[in-house]
């Protein structure tokens, strides 16, 4: 009975100004277990920690159906699984709990096929699934990853993150659903307001490449989703603004949030702490994470 065992890490996506096109993964890791099971006929899937008693625990499960999707891509019929998911990352915080749940599955299928497909075939299927492509970019590759959609083309390119730098998260309670998120976004904006965030996006990409984390102060200003999004999580902008305040060098809302990820070198505590006062202020409850960003993706782990 082949067992394969899979960590898929947690990612933060548009990092401010790159909506859609910038991914990062962070060094907090989901758990995949599959055996093949010859003797049973049925699946079996189980889901510890995060999500548990809430996520499918049969075949609806959004690992066992990006298993499912390779062996239909490798025209191949996948035999019956005993699939065990141990979550840590946090549903519907911005922090890639999908984009995890997809890669894991789809590292885990190709590994009990003998690896038919590479990489870029993993993040093409990745993003098919997702219906995006920024958080499972990183969740595939790790690192921090710029994607672009060409028609049906994916391109994919990394880029270098600067020493030391530490990833500082604010997790509310409260959940944001992307669709939600998404909804209060406008159809069309300013060429003013195009121009604000191409502009930080180039240099935010420009400040992590050169290893010079000044630029992010001004490279993760946003006025594409964020000002629309703070209608939904009004506490935001106050959390935002704490960060700044205690040193952070820049900070943003994850993905869609509700989490809210700052970056910091030495004066990592000290921002923790006062995004954590200033959303307790709010009247918001929540916990912090400090943790790092992380050169890995989604991967076979080897006893």
């Amino acid at each position: 009975m082949p067992t394969v065992k899979v960590r898929a890490p947690a990612t933060t996506a548009n990092l401010g100004p790159g909506y859609d096109c910038l991914g990062m993964a962070l060094d907090l890791w989901n758990c995949l277990t599959v055996t093949t099971e010859p003797a049973q006929a049925i699946t079996s899937v189980q889901v510890q920690g995060e999500g548990e008693g809430e996520l499918s625990a049969d075949t609806e499960n959004l690992t066992y159906r990006a298993m499912a999707f390779l062996y239909g891509e490798a025209d191949q019929e996948i035999p019956p699984l005993a699939v065990q998911c141990h979550n840590v990352i946090p549903l519907s915080r911005g922090l890639g709990s999908s984009a995890a749940a997809i890669s894991s599955g789809l590292v885990a299928a190709n590994a009990l096929l003998d690896n038919p497909f590479t990489a870029n075939d993993l993040m093409e299927m990745a993003a098919t699934i997702e219906g995006h492509p920024d958080n499972v970019a990183a969740a595939v590759y790790g690192g921090l990853r710029l994607v672009v959609m060409d028609d049906d083309q994916l391109y994919t390119a990394p880029i270098a993150i600067p020493d030391d730098l530490q990833a500082v998260l604010f997790i509310p309670e409260r959940r944001i659903a992307t669709v939600d998120a998404r909804r209060v976004l406008p159809a069309e904006i300013s060429v003013a307001d195009a121009v604000y965030n191409i502009s930080r996006a180039a240099l935010l990409v420009a400040g992590m490449q050169s290893n010079q984390p000044e630029y992010l102060s001004i490279a993760t200003q946003d006025r594409l989703h964020q000002p629309y999004r703070q209608s939904i999580f009004p506490p935001m902008k106050v959390i935002l603004d704490a960060a700044r305040n205690a040193g952070a060098f820049g900070v943003f809302l994850s993905g869609s949030g509700s989490t809210i990820l700052a970056l910091a070198r030495e004066r990592a505590m000290t921002v923790a702490y006062e995004m954590f006062d200033a959303a307790r202020l709010a009247g918001l409850d929540g916990r912090v994470a400090i943790t790092n960003p992380t050169s890995l993706g989604a991967h076979v782990v080897t006893d």
